[in-house]
């Protein structure tokens, strides 16, 4: 299985780390949305697209490079499978989850999401700077041996049984 992870992580690293924690089962390389051509990704079995997020939102740059997106065009040698994951200070709303627009997005252009994955982050957003912010130790080993798991979920979902 041939896998990329498309990851924007600005602040404290948070999103980077759990990148690389479900890189690592995957054997995906982390890259910025700038290192890779949008219209490269129909070239990958499973894409990853991940962010912090700010006021409730993924990464501006993540969201324009999914807008960059050309629509996939699914086969049974590339069935264009993705995930979209992200890290924040503040619980995600079960009514409004962060990763939904990017999936709703993806989705529409031929994608087929497989799952999603948010973990908590250390988070100095005002008003939590005045304090030192909130979730100073997150991501933790909790939440690193969460997205390595969900990794691991991923690999075997979408690895063909011979």
């Amino acid at each position: 299985m041939k896998a990329v992870i498309v990851c924007v992580s600005v602040s404290h690293g948070n999103t980077r780390r759990i990148a690389e924690a479900i890189a690592r089962p995957l054997a995906a390389p982390v890259v910025a949305p700038e290192e890779l051509d949008p219209a490269d990704l129909t070239g990958y079995d499973l894409v990853g697209f991940g962010s912090g997020v700010f006021t409730g939102r993924l990464h501006p740059r993540l969201r324009r490079f999914v807008s960059a997106v050309p629509s996939a065009a699914p086969s049974a040698e590339h069935p264009c499978r993705a995930f979209v994951f992200a890290t924040s200070g503040l619980p995600e709303p079960g009514f409004r989850p962060f990763t939904r627009p990017a999936e709703r997005a993806l989705a529409a252009k031929g994608f087929r999401i497989v799952d999603g994955f948010t973990a908590r982050g250390h988070d100095t957003w005002l008003p939590f700077r005045l304090v030192g912010g909130i979730n100073k130790h997150r991501p933790d080993s909790r939440d690193l041996a969460a997205a390595h798991a969900f990794a691991e979920r991923l690999r075997s979902a979408t690895t063909p049984t011979s």
